[in-house]
């Protein structure tokens, strides 16, 4: 038996999806580095990632014109960019139980690969392209749909659509005319499961830190809390500590 005859009963059973194409199910489970080590392999599954990731896109932006009619298309781009982006959709794969049934590189397994962020959220983008090449766009809501409801629940209910950073940049301009400035404190755990710790500085104050498993999300849940901060306290008169206040701030909090 190869590794190609894994079943994947299993996963159709809890996907609740049952392929008449098996073979579409199988691709999209299947990442570069796995073609790279199986000359027998050779297609993976960024092609049906790249017709997912439009189909999601389609089906997320009908879903919430649909639930939500009155409200303006800047506040329908904010909740549609929360549940498309990277972490949410790994969050939706994880659930899938994407990251259990990938079929990747040995290399790419001993370094967590089967639990990476970009690794899950692209798989289950494959996931939904396979999906809609196999029964169609009806399949792919009735899949979809109930995950990304409870996912928006989720967005929110903790602020995670509102884009912190933007908020607290106007504001910080407006009325101290200073830019905020974002630096990593800490980045601790495996690569697949790091954790970054982020302090957003306004002038020489730290008014909130941030964790997250990106730099991007850590520092818009620092620019959160300094915002909340702000409601209930204003702005602080004096720094909460002297370390540390001379030293290079880095405003680059990406993805990495």
């Amino acid at each position: 038996m190869t590794e190609l005859d894994i079943s994947f009963d299993e996963f159709e059973s809890h996907l609740e999806v049952h392929f008449q194409s098996p073979d579409l199910l199988v691709r999209a489970m299947t990442h570069r580095s796995y073609v790279n080590e199986h000359e027998e392999v050779r297609r993976d599954n960024e092609r049906l990632e790249f017709l997912g990731d439009a189909i999601l896109d389609f089906v997320v932006a009908d879903m919430l014109f649909r639930k939500f009619p009155d409200i303006p298309e800047g506040d329908l781009t904010q909740l549609r960019s929360a549940l498309v982006r990277t972490d949410s959709l790994a969050k939706l794969a994880a659930e899938a139980r994407v990251g259990e049934f990938l079929l990747i590189g040995k290399g790419e397994e001993n370094n967590g690969g089967r639990f990476r962020v970009n690794n899950l959220c692209r798989g289950f983008e494959a996931l939904i392209g396979a999906i809609y090449m196999d029964q169609g766009l009806e399949t792919v809501k009735e899949f979809v749909i109930p995950r990304l409801d409870n996912l928006l629940d989720y967005i929110i209910a903790n602020d995670l659509h509102i884009d912190a950073r933007s908020q607290l940049q106007e504001r910080s301009q407006a009325e101290l005319r200073v830019t905020p400035k974002y630096r990593v404190v800490d980045a601790a755990g495996p690569d697949h499961e790091k954790q970054f710790l982020i302090e957003v500085v306004i002038d020489t104050l730290v008014i909130g830190t941030g964790l997250g498993t990106s730099k991007r999300m850590a520092a818009q849940s620092a620019a959160r809390e300094a915002l909340k901060r702000l409601e209930t306290l204003g702005w602080p008169e004096e720094p909460e500590s002297d370390s540390g206040l001379n030293a290079a701030v880095d405003d680059h909090t990406d993805d990495s």
